[in-house]
Formats: structure tokens, C-alpha cells, sequence
């Protein structure tokens, strides 16, 4: 079908291409927005008092926390619903912000209830807003990583064959993509933002390798692989939108009458909304799963704060472990292995009545807290 002719010059922002509900940081234009912006440092930092307060063996104090914690962090998906249903226009980013808060008070309620498990889970957010939020506030870091990006994708612009030029975009930024609008079919363009730097993905496995314990060199592989792989995905996701945009790639009939008809979406923008809403969002929850699925092989430990979001969705315990076939790693890394063969090699039977004392016998066995 033909593309639509160009009619008017607008830009729009690619927006973050894994933002998944209450699991997730906040990968969201949340600094745009002040109440919702205080209430993600409120229950930030009532999840890292938590964490501080069972590491100190106060776990009762910390539960409560915690429950109230995931409260405030439920209400704050829950005040990002008009951005993601009017502005973004994003249907999956919609209903995942509308069921995040009866999720989190579910998980505040279980706390509340003993679940001491769920601490982990609630160290391993603590841990994603450490690592989201001083990037989306501190000037200086959120200037480097926007129009860094800009200039990465530009440069993955130019490979295709398109130089289009950056400019300041409507966010200060120099990271508006300057498409002639007289050349190319829609007349748009977009520019990049915040949640466009991959930093909001970036800080959800960041925070869940953070937060198990395990020994440090077995944690910086799964990291560094997990970052490498969300920094290209970003970059080609960025590229698409970017130049199927102005370049009216899914500018067919059909697909301007869902989004004018069913979206109030200007003809002219369809390319952009299903570029990245349907397409790239869509793809995006494969690619977080893909890289869950390298993460736990190489550090099954971040199965156990997994585990605890599977009992928020479903209510049924879960040995994800077992299911996928993969060998649990005790606590004490290598070490502790190595150690244990030593013992079966030289015919030697540990007493059941010992406890060995540099290994906590909850942790080993899946209930100690996970952080973020």
C-alpha cells in the first residue's frame, strides 16, 4: 500500500524499550513528573532502610518496611498511567502500570503476613533505584547518557545510509535526529530521551545480580554480558524507530486506521506508535527473557528473587532450578564446592550434627532476602 505524502513537522520521543510493570525499575519519563518523581525516591529509599535493617538481623522491622515500601512503589506505577495511556499511547505499558499496584500490595501483604523471602526481592529493587534514580536526577549523568546515545544511534543511522544530523531536541537535548521534513514521507522525526538510554533495563539486572549472594568474580561475567547485550539491542531498537518514523515504514491503510480510529493518533505518526509500541515493546519482553534465561546459566542464584515475583503472579512456589535443569551454586561459591569434593575424595563424611559456620543455612536453602 502507499505511504502517506509528508503533512506536518513534528518529533516525537523513542521511548524505553523494556519497561515491564512492578518487576521492573523505573524505566519511565518519571523526573517529567514531580509527585511521581518523590514517590519513587520514598519507597527507593524505604526498601534500602529495609535492607540495611535484615542485615542488621532485624528482619521483623524490616518486613514492615518493606510492605510499605511496595505500597508507595505500587501507587507510583499506578500515577504513570495517564503518561503511558495518553501520552505514550503504549497499550502493554498501560495495563502493566495499571496491575503493578494490586501486585505490589499483594507482595506489602505477604510481607506483613512472614513471607521473609520476599525481602529479597525487595533488596534486589532497592539495589535497581540505586542505580536508576541517581542517573535520571543527576544533571550532568543525564546529559551524557542521553546525547551519548544520540550519537550511537546516528552512527548506526549512518551505516544504513542516513545522516540526517543532530540537533536540540524539545528536551534541551542535543539529540534530535534533523530529518529534512520535505524529504522524507511523514515530515516527523524523533529524538531520544531518558528511558531511551537502555539505563532502566540495565538497572533491573544490575540490581538482580546485585542483590544474591554469590562470589564476585562469578557475578561480573552475567553483568557484564547482560549490559553488552541490553547496550545493542538499545542501539538497533533506536535505529528502527528512528528512521521508520519519518521514513513511513507501516504507513499502510490498515495500520493508519487502527491508530487514528482506535488510538486518536495523527495519521502521520502510525509509523512511530507501531514501530515502537508494538513492534519494539514487543520484542523487547523476548529480549528481556533471552537475557534472563544467560543470566540465571550463569549465576543461578538470581532464580530465587524470580522465584518470589512467580509467587506474587501466581500464588504457587516455584524450583525454576529444577524446571530449566540447572544446577543451584551454594552459597560459598567454588570454594565451598571445591571444599566438599576435597572431602569425598579423601573418603571423609561431614557429621550431620556440625554446622558448618561460614555457610547460613537460609540462605542455602532459597529464603534469604534479594535486593535490586
Amino acid at each position: 500500500m502507499p505511504a502517506l505524502p509528508a503533512t506536518t513537522v513534528a518529533s516525537t520521543g523513542v521511548a524505553d524499550p523494556v519497561a515491564t510493570g512492578p518487576a521492573t525499575i523505573l524505566a519511565s519519563t518519571a523526573g517529567s513528573i514531580p509527585f511521581a518523581d518523590s514517590l519513587a525516591w520514598i519507597a527507593i529509599g524505604a526498601f534500602v532502610v529495609a535492607m540495611v535493617l535484615e542485615w542488621y538481623g532485624a528482619v521483623d522491622p524490616a518486613r514492615y518496611l518493606a510492605a510499605g515500601a511496595w505500597v508507595v512503589f505500587g501507587v507510583f506505577w499506578l500515577t504513570m498511567v495517564p503518561h503511558y495511556y495518553l501520552e505514550v499511547k503504549s497499550p502493554i505499558q498501560t495495563l502493566l502500570t495499571v496491575a503493578a499496584l494490586p501486585l505490589c500490595a499483594y507482595a506489602g501483604y505477604l510481607l506483613v503476613r512472614g513471607r521473609e523471602s520476599l525481602l529479597l526481592l525487595s533488596k534486589a529493587v532497592a539495589f535497581m533505584g540505586l542505580i536508576y534514580l541517581p542517573a535520571e536526577t543527576i544533571p550532568f549523568v543525564r546529559t551524557w547518557l542521553i546525547e551519548t546515545t544520540a550519537s550511537q544511534t546516528h552512527f548506526g543511522m549512518e551505516l544504513l545510509g542516513h545522516s540526517p544530523g543532530i540537533e536540540e531536541g524539545s528536551n534541551g537535548y542535543q539529540s534530535r535526529f534533523a530529518f529534512d521534513p520535505d524529504e522524507t514521507v511523514t515530515g516527523r522525526t524523533t529524538y531520544i530521551i531518558m528511558s531511551c538510554t537502555g539505563i532502566g533495563s540495565m538497572a533491573i539486572f544490575g540490581g538482580l545480580i546485585a542483590s544474591v549472594k554469590a562470589p564476585l568474580k562469578r557475578k561480573l561475567i552475567p553483568f557484564a554480558l547482560a549490559i553488552g547485550v541490553i547496550w545493542f539491542l538499545n542501539l538497533v531498537r533506536n535505529v528502527f524507530i528512528g528512521l521508520a518514523s519519518p521514513w513511513g515504514w507501516f504507513q499502510q491503510d490498515a495500520l493508519v486506521y487502527v491508530a487514528t480510529e482506535f488510538m486518536g493518533a495523527p495519521a502521520d505518526r502510525t509509523s512511530y506508535i507501531v514501530a515502537h509500541n508494538f513492534i519494539a515493546q514487543s520484542l523487547s519482553i523476548v529480549a528481556l527473557l533471552g537475557i534472563t534465561y544467560l543470566v540465571v546459566r550463569l549465576l543461578p542464584e538470581v532464580f530465587e528473587p524470580l522465584e518470589e515475583v512467580l509467587y506474587i503472579l501466581t500464588g504457587t512456589e516455584y524450583d525454576l532450578a529444577d524446571a530449566l535443569g540447572t544446577e543451584s551454586h551454594p552459597v560459598g561459591g567454588s570454594d565451598t564446592v571445591a571444599a566438599s569434593e576435597s572431602a569425598s575424595d579423601t573418603g571423609d563424611t561431614p557429621d550431620p550434627g556440625v554446622t558448618d559456620p561460614d555457610v547460613d543455612s537460609e540462605s542455602a536453602s532459597g529464603s534469604e532476602p534479594n535486593d535490586d
